[in-house]
């Protein structure tokens, strides 16, 4: 059984506290089948659970969480776009991506965005515990193949100057909500910012990435696998003028 609160929080010389782990996935069975795993063992303790990206920067900086076990294809936030930000606001934070998918091109940009650790889904519970284990003491972790894909990664990466790396968080937000089809009104909202402000980050997105049509944003996030509903839905990215 996993460690409660007070017990994770004794100071008992030579005890080991339990490592304090929050869950972000969009689908309640994963982060309950997730939970269940880790009650059964007593070195780590669930603190928190998020159904999307911003609720889980929300509650990493509500619950203090050492492990951040973060889905990528979440609503609202993307996953890695929430690793981002909490890579700046909450820079000792240590970061798991669990994921079906490892295509290099999500490996990469799980890279770039910090991660600890990269676990497929199918992995076993043993494997996710050892983990967790090696990023909360300083270490990093990957599954099976990512972990080739993680270190050719690396290496191709070092002199890299790919443009979405030019681009800062908010304007990356700005960028995913555009090829998700939102007005400037409702990216607006969804940020919590002023229309001219969206309109001002819109612009640089166009400058930075040499694109000057809502189409060609949306087939360039796509294509960097920033967006996941539209690869799925099979939207039709045929030139359009932008509004």
């Amino acid at each position: 059984m996993a460690q409660s609160a007070s017990s994770a929080g004794s100071s008992e010389p030579g005890r080991n506290k339990a490592i304090r782990v929050l869950l972000a996935d969009d689908h309640p069975v994963v982060r309950l089948g997730l939970a269940s795993c880790l009650a059964r063992h007593e070195q780590v303790m669930v603190v928190g659970e998020a159904a999307d990206g911003r609720e889980a920067i929300k509650k990493a900086k509500e619950l203090s969480p050492e492990v951040l076990l973060l889905d990528i294809d979440m609503p609202n936030l993307d996953g890695l776009a929430a690793m981002e930000i909490l890579r700046n606001d909450m820079p000792g934070l240590k970061v798991i991506v669990l994921s079906m998918l490892h295509q290099p091109d999500y490996v990469a940009r799980v890279l770039r965005s910090g991660a600890s650790g990269y676990i497929l889904k199918d992995s076993r519970p043993e494997e996710l515990i050892r983990a967790i284990e090696a990023v909360h003491a300083g270490g990093t972790y990957f599954s099976g193949e990512v972990a080739r894909i993680a270190l050719n990664s690396l290496v191709n990466s070092t002199n890299s100057k790919e443009p979405l790396s030019l681009l800062s968080n908010r304007e990356r937000e700005v960028l995913v909500a555009i090829a998700e089809g939102m007005t400037n009104k409702e990216i607006a909202s969804r940020l919590g910012i002023g229309v001219r402000t969206v309109e001002s980050h819109r612009e640089r997105v166009m400058q930075r990435l040499g694109i000057n049509s809502v189409a060609g944003l949306t087939r360039y996030a796509v294509e960097k696998n920033l967006v996941f509903v539209a690869r799925r839905a099979g939207t039709n990215f045929g030139d359009q003028s932008s509004p």
